[in-house]
């Protein structure tokens, strides 16, 4: 008891009181800008928490990624361009809303289920963390295959329209994850020369070319008015929030509990976890047809998995030492830097900080409302704004986010060549979102077949030997037949039907 009433104490006074304020307005403005991602928002704070004490530092960190990731919403909604990756699973049904003049409707549900999504995950770290934890410790690399194999097999299950297509735009992401080094022989792949490819292509460059400059290239080559929202001057924020809550409770619940458990698992972080529950959600929903149309229920089910996929993360990261996702590997560091150690220890320490962190996480949740309702008034500019001021503006930070990555100018022209080639490909209705999956996962999914072939001297029955690996492998291949079950089901029903006695 002594040590929570620590933990309120560095929580409730002054500076962390206006470090958190101050880092929610600058995660909404990095997620709200397409091109800037959580992660470099928090990478950008890094050097400013060297003149902290750890529990602002710690506030800072979670309250902007939390703030980020809803406000990467706005820009999906009004401009098509997810400002965050984990918006992309769902980019097409809140733009499309946008369309039909729903645009603030449909970021109030984004901020309600962000906002339920971040305090359900809180609750589970602050109850469960060890228990997720120890479950997330026993995944290896035959686990991982199949994880990643199901993230990729859902991005192609969820397009919309032609599957072909959407396996041929997946095709392409994992084309451009074999660049670098390979893992086994050390041998460069389809690097050309250039030494900034050695490590790979890094992934906010290509998402940055697929979404933000494609959109551009199509807007400017298109003489079209029609892409043009409508007003949105009688729209409301929170008018429709109660009907579409009591509609989706369960979708909220089980959003936030996808989120959390993928979310604990190292390295798969929020953005798998809405890929995934918006699958989930799409395969369960009685209007499965609706979905990537301009329904609600697919944006409930990812918004609610984005934010409880953060809390998530830190389970590992708190109790193992082992990130979750990109953001606590940087968190991680500054834990150490600022003395709180990673691992088991970290509960026992008798100063408050990890009191004071939980606290943390539960305010940077509850300020969102708020500030996320502010964001939300307030982004009618996207709407204001004439296209042919805001659309260069959007240029220029594309170019900064993509060269702020590394550094590289490479980066840049990566963005470039790609934004092309997607542009290209918009226009024959090839989905964007299975590639970006492919390029997140693909190194992933490469890596752990690697492993797992070695350790098991190439046996592939060795990849249903492990009992939650053998789980998630009959999952996915279940996935893969399920259009050949629903055939073989329908075609059934349909022999039966005609060969039914009839009575005249």
């Amino acid at each position: 008891m002594e040590a929570f009433l620590l933990g309120l104490q560095l929580v409730f006074n002054i500076e962390t009181m206006l470090v958190i304020f101050a880092a929610a307005i600058f995660g909404v403005f990095v997620g709200a800008v397409p091109g800037l991602t959580a992660t470099m928002a928090v990478a950008l704070l890094v050097p400013i928490t060297f003149y902290m004490d750890p529990t602002p530092a710690i506030a800072a960190i979670v309250t902007t990624s939390a703030m980020a990731i809803f406000a990467g919403d706005i820009p999906a909604t009004y401009l098509n361009i997810p400002g965050t990756p984990s918006s992309a699973a769902y980019v097409a049904d809140s733009h499309l809303l946008a369309h039909k003049g729903r645009a603030r409707e449909t970021l109030g549900m984004n901020l309600i289920c962000s906002v339920f999504g971040g305090l359900f995950g809180t609750l589970i770290l602050v109850f469960v963390s060890p228990s997720l934890a120890e479950v997330a410790l026993q995944f290896s690399s035959f686990e991982y295959f199949w994880l990643a194999l199901l993230g990729l097999s859902c991005s192609i299950f969820i397009a919309i329209g032609s599957r072909v297509k959407a396996f041929l735009s997946l095709m392409i992401g994992l084309l451009l994850s074999t660049v670098g080094l390979d893992m086994m022989s050390g041998a460069p792949r389809f690097t050309f020369g250039i030494p900034d490819l050695m490590g790979g292509i890094n992934f906010i460059p290509v998402m940055i070319g697929m979404f933000a400059l494609n959109e551009l290239m199509l807007f400017y080559g298109s003489r079209n008015e029609g892409r043009e929202l409508p007003s949105l001057s009688k729209d409301s924020v929170f008018k429709q929030a109660p009907k579409h809550v009591k509609a989706y409770w369960p979708n909220m619940i089980r959003g936030s509990s996808i989120g959390t458990l993928i979310g604990a698992l190292p390295g798969a972080g929020a953005d798998i976890a809405a890929w995934i529950s918006y699958a989930v959600g799409k395969s369960r929903s009685k209007q499965k047809q609706d979905y990537g149309t301009g329904h609600i229920e697919g944006i409930v089910d990812a918004s609610s998995a984005n934010n409880s996929g953060i809390s998530g993360a830190w389970v590992p990261a708190l109790v193992f030492g082992i990130p979750g996702d990109s953001i606590t590997a940087i968190v991680i560091g500054v834990l150490y830097m600022k003395g709180m150690n990673p691992g088991p220890t970290i509960f026992m320490d008798g100063t408050g900080l990890i009191y004071a962190l939980f606290i943390v996480f539960f305010l940077a949740n509850l300020i969102m409302l708020p500030i996320g309702y502010a964001a939300i008034k307030s982004a009618k500019v996207f709407i204001l704004t004439p296209r042919k001021i805001l659309m260069p503006i959007i240029l220029c930070f594309c170019l900064v986010g993509a060269f702020s990555i590394n550094n590289s100018i490479t980066d840049v022209w990566i963005m470039l060549l790609i934004g092309f080639i997607a542009s290209i490909l918009a226009r024959c209705d090839f989905p964007m979102a299975p590639a970006i999956l492919g390029l997140v996962l693909g190194t992933t999914l490469e890596n752990s077949f690697m492993s797992s072939m070695l350790k098991s001297n190439g046996d592939l029955l060795s990849f249903f030997s492990r009992p939650i690996s053998a789980g998630l492998g009959a999952l996915v291949i279940l996935l893969w037949l399920s259009p050949l079950l629903a055939m073989a089901y329908k075609k059934l029903k349909n022999n039966s039907h005609n060969k039914a006695p009839r009575i005249s």
